[in-house]
């Protein structure tokens, strides 16, 4: 009897630490989560705004550049550029947000996950005003 309980207490304490690890990154994933959905169409705005992509795609020849080109063979398409900066941006915060401490996270609110999408949405529609008016004129 006396191995069944010894043999019984290494697995009933695996469990234990094994679940404080996950809730640990539970935790820090949580914070990234919330850092990346708040700052993302924050940043994606500003990036828009400044012009800032990645890279350049022109699909006429399918070639990237790397940064803001101007000069190709047709037109170019920015957005994927601008989506990946976006990206990129949002994930670092994200990052520095799951090394912060706890008592930091907490005080983030929740609803801004869902207040800045809402809020991006009138500068995303003001911004795609110019294709709007040249679909109309034809």
């Amino acid at each position: 009897m006396s191995t069944a309980s010894t043999a019984g207490s290494p697995t009933t304490a695996a469990p234990i630490s094994a679940a404080g690890s996950s809730l640990a990154a539970a935790r820090k994933f949580k914070a990234f989560a919330t850092t990346f959905s708040i700052s993302g169409p924050v940043v994606y705005c500003l990036t828009v705004y400044m012009n800032w992509p990645v890279f350049t795609f022109w699909p006429a020849n399918d070639h990237f550049d790397w940064g803001m080109v101007t000069k190709g063979q047709g037109p170019n398409m920015l957005w994927y550029g601008w989506t990946l900066t976006a990206i990129l941006i949002s994930a670092g915060l994200g990052i520095i947000a799951m090394l912060l401490p706890e008592r930091v996270i907490r005080k983030i609110p929740l609803a801004l996950v869902w207040i800045f999408p809402i809020l991006a949405i009138p500068f995303v529609v003001y911004s795609l005003m110019f294709w709007w008016r040249l679909a109309f004129k034809q």
